[in-house]
């Protein structure tokens, strides 16, 4: 793909994101004041978009979740769409290893009243989820993964033991550009992202399916996995 090409693909891409959110989801003041307080802090822009919240909003929803565990908070706008999907007694608990997203993550969360249901932690996400795995005796019903791609496989890990049968587990951030299928890339992000898959695929505890997105972030996917009641022969 030449670089005109793809400048013209990306532009197609994110006018179509942008006439499918004005059709299906509101302009929502609350969200859009958090991306901005994001951009202003001078945080990446990583963030999901609206639809990609809408999404996860939906998927809890369907799921009927109560406890969420979200690995990678950033400035708090995938929690905030995930914690209004949950009743008044539900709970996300979300990880941030930067004391300054999460900063901004508070700030936002906040500013959409939804605090009560959200425990924010800060530090590294293998070091505080021995803490989660202690004081949440419950499993969770929702866990999505999106933060350093090089430790997927160890989220993946913690998210089974965290986990039951029935659970939904997402990853975000899987295609990478195409990337993913580089079997000689040297990125550890793509790494970390090819083991994780991997693990998914060969663990009986999962079944799973991955689908490939364009958009306004451009070109991506996310894996969506089901704890099984029992392992099954894959």
């Amino acid at each position: 793909m030449n670089n005109v090409n793809g400048s013209t693909q990306q532009q197609t891409w994110t006018q179509v994101d942008d006439y499918l959110n004005a059709l299906l989801i509101p302009s929502d003041s609350l969200l859009e004041q958090a991306l901005r307080t994001n951009a202003e802090a001078g945080l990446p822009a990583h963030d999901v978009t609206p639809n990609q919240g809408k999404l996860l909003q939906l998927l809890l929803q369907i799921q009927g979740a109560t406890r969420v565990l979200e690995i990678g908070t950033l400035g708090g706008y995938s929690t905030i769409w995930m914690a209004r999907a949950l009743p008044e007694n539900g709970r996300i608990v979300t990880l941030e290893a930067d004391p300054r997203h999460a900063e901004m993550a508070r700030t936002n969360i906040t500013r959409a009243g939804l605090m009560h249901k959200v425990d924010l932690r800060v530090g590294p996400a293998l070091t505080t989820l021995p803490d989660v795995q202690e004081e949440y005796r419950e499993p969770f019903d929702f866990i999505f993964i999106d933060a350093d791609k090089p430790s997927n496989p160890d989220y993946l890990r913690w998210a089974l033991r965290l986990a039951r049968p029935g659970s939904l587990i997402i990853g975000d951030n899987i295609v990478r550009d195409g990337e993913v299928i580089n079997a000689n890339s040297t990125d550890n992000r793509v790494q970390g992202v090819q083991s994780f898959l991997k693990l998914i695929a060969d663990n009986p505890r999962l079944e799973a399916t991955a689908l490939q997105t364009v958009g306004t972030k451009g070109y991506d996917g996310f894996v969506i996995a089901r704890v099984l009641e029992s392992p099954t022969a894959k």
